[in-house]
C-alpha cells in the first residue's frame, strides 16, 4: 500500500531517517512496555530517548540497571553505556526526536471509567516541543477514539496538523509479561494511523526494529477496537472457565479434567483454565474501557460485564472454599495459620498489577485469619497501605500451616516438597496435579 502513496517532502525526510536508522526515538513512559520497546529500537541501530516522570527510573537506566523482567540485564548496561540509550524527566528533549511512542498507564478510576489523564499529561509535554514531521505513536491500551478524540486535538492546538505537518497513528502494545515465547521483538503489531501516510510511516518504523509482522489498518479507532477485543476474548471465556469451576465445585466434577478433555478436540474449543481471579493491567480493566465507551452509543454490554462480573468474584470464592475446607477439620478461619504460595499475578514474574491474591489477602485478614506469603519473584508488597515482606519457603513453613493455599503456579516451587509436607493444601491453579495422588488432603478450585 504504501508504495503508492504520494509522500510530502517532511514525510519523505523522515522515512530517508527511518531507512538509513539516524532517526532519534523517543519512548515516553519506561515500564513493562516502553522500556522493552525502547531497548528493541535501540537493538536495531537507532538513537532512543527514554522519557518518565520518575527520576528514579530514569537513573537505573543510564546506569544500566534494569527493572523489568522482560528486558536483558546485559543487553540494556550495554546500549546505556554507548549512549545507544538515554533517559531524561526533560521533555525539552522531544526537540530532538524524530519518532515517539507514548507508553503510559491507562488505568480505570473509581467508577470504573478510563483515566486518559497519563496520555493527555504526555501529548502536553510533547506539544510543547513538537516540530514538523514528526512522527508520534500512542501505544498504550484505551478506548475506541482515544487518539482522535484525546490525543489529537492537544497536540493540533500548536497550529500544525495531524497527517500533513505532522504523523499520527495507534499501535496497541501486546506486552505478555514472562512469556518465554513471544516478546516486544517477535510479536505481531497493529497499526492504524489517521492517513494512510501516517500509517505507513509508523508501520516502517516497527518493521525496521521488529521481527513479526507488522498488520497495518485504515484507522487508529480500528487498531484501538483490535486491542480491545483481544482482551475482552480472553475476559469473557476465562469467566466461562471460572464459573464452570464453581458449578463443577458444586456437582463434584474436577473442573481441570473436563478442560482438558474438551481440548482434545482438535477444532472449534479453545482451553481457557479458572484461577482465583484476573490480575495484569490488561484483560481485568481492558473490556471495562469499551463498555463505558458503549454508553456514548446507548449500548449495555452485557456479557462483557457479566465476564467481569463472575472474574471479580473469584476472590469470594475462594474465601468461601477456604473456610469450607478448615471446616472440614473442625478449624475457623478466625484464627487460622494460612501459607499462601505466590502473591504476582500471574507464573515466573514479579508483576503485582491488579493481582487477584491481594483482593483474598483483605478478605482473610477481615476475617481474622493469620496469613504469610512465599513468592520468588516479589520481596515486599504493598496491601491496605501498608508494606509486607515475603518469607522463603522452608518446611517449617508449610508443616506449621492449617492451610498452604497455592495461588501462583511459579515454575520454581518445589512442587514434591510441598506436597509431602503440607497438611492440608488448597490449588488454585491446578499446579500439583502430578503430585496430587499422594497428597493426603488436598484441594482444587
Amino acid at each position: 500500500m504504501s508504495n503508492e502513496l504520494q509522500f510530502s517532502s517532511v514525510s519523505k525526510e523522515l522515512l530517508g531517517k527511518i531507512e538509513s536508522k539516524t532517526a532519534t526515538i523517543g519512548v515516553v513512559g519506561l515500564g513493562y512496555v516502553g522500556l522493552p520497546l525502547a531497548v528493541e529500537k535501540a537493538k536495531a541501530g537507532y538513537k532512543v530517548i527514554g522519557f518518565d516522570v520518575q527520576e528514579k527510573r530514569t537513573q537505573l537506566v543510564n546506569d544500566g540497571i534494569n527493572y523489568i523482567g522482560d528486558v536483558v540485564d546485559e543487553e540494556l548496561a550495554e546500549l546505556t553505556s554507548s549512549k545507544q540509550i538515554f533517559a531524561t524527566t526533560d521533555y525539552s528533549y522531544i526537540k530532538e526526536v524524530d519518532a515517539v511512542a507514548i507508553c503510559v498507564p491507562t488505568p480505570l478510576d473509581k467508577y470504573q471509567q478510563p483515566d486518559t489523564s497519563y496520555v493527555e499529561s504526555s501529548a502536553k509535554e510533547i506539544a510543547k516541543f513538537i516540530h514538523p514531521g514528526m512522527l508520534i505513536v500512542l501505544e498504550s491500551t484505551t478506548y475506541p477514539g482515544t487518539t482522535e478524540e484525546v490525543l489529537q486535538p492537544i497536540l493540533e492546538k500548536t497550529g500544525l496538523v495531524a497527517g500533513k505537518d505532522f504523523h499520527l497513528a495507534y499501535s496497541p502494545e501486546r506486552v505478555d509479561p514472562g512469556n518465554k515465547v513471544y516478546n516486544t521483538k517477535n510479536t505481531p503489531k497493529v497499526v492504524g494511523g489517521i492517513t494512510e501516510q501516517c500509517t505507513a510511516i509508523a508501520a516502517s518504523m516497527y518493521r525496521s526494529v521488529l521481527e513479526g509482522d507488522v498488520h497495518e489498518v485504515s484507522s487508529p479507532r480500528v487498531a484501538e477496537m483490535e486491542k480491545i477485543l483481544e482482551n475482552t476474548f480472553r475476559n469473557i471465556n476465562i469467566g466461562l472457565a471460572n464459573e464452570m469451576a464453581i458449578l463443577c465445585n458444586k456437582m463434584n466434577i474436577n473442573v481441570w479434567e473436563v478442560i482438558d478433555a474438551a481440548a482434545t478436540k482438535p477444532y472449534g474449543f479453545m482451553a481457557f483454565y479458572p484461577g482465583p481471579g484476573l490480575g495484569g493491567h490488561c484483560i481485568p480493566i481492558d473490556p471495562f474501557y469499551l463498555t463505558w465507551k458503549a454508553r456514548e452509543y446507548d449500548y449495555h454490554t452485557r456479557l462483557i460485564e457479566t465476564a467481569g462480573e463472575i472474574n471479580n468474584s473469584m476472590p469470594d470464592f475462594v474465601l468461601e472454599r477456604t473456610m469450607k475446607i478448615l471446616n472440614e477439620d473442625k478449624k475457623a478461619l478466625n484464627g487460622a495459620r494460612v501459607v499462601l504460595l505466590g502473591v504476582a499475578y500471574k507464573k515466573d514474574i514479579d508483576d503485582m498489577r491488579e493481582s487477584p491474591v491481594l483482593p483474598i489477602l483483605e478478605k482473610l485478614e477481615l476475617a481474622g485469619a493469620d496469613w504469610v506469603v512465599v513468592d520468588p519473584h516479589v520481596e515486599q508488597f504493598k496491601l491496605n497501605g501498608e508494606m509486607h515482606k515475603t518469607h522463603e519457603l522452608t518446611k517449617e513453613l508449610l508443616q506449621g500451616a492449617d492451610l498452604v493455599m497455592l495461588t501462583t503456579d511459579h515454575t520454581s516451587f518445589d512442587y514434591n516438597m510441598i506436597a509431602e509436607t503440607s497438611p492440608v493444601i488448597f490449588d488454585t491453579r491446578n499446579a500439583l496435579k502430578e503430585q496430587a495422588p499422594s497428597i493426603k488432603k488436598y484441594h482444587l478450585l
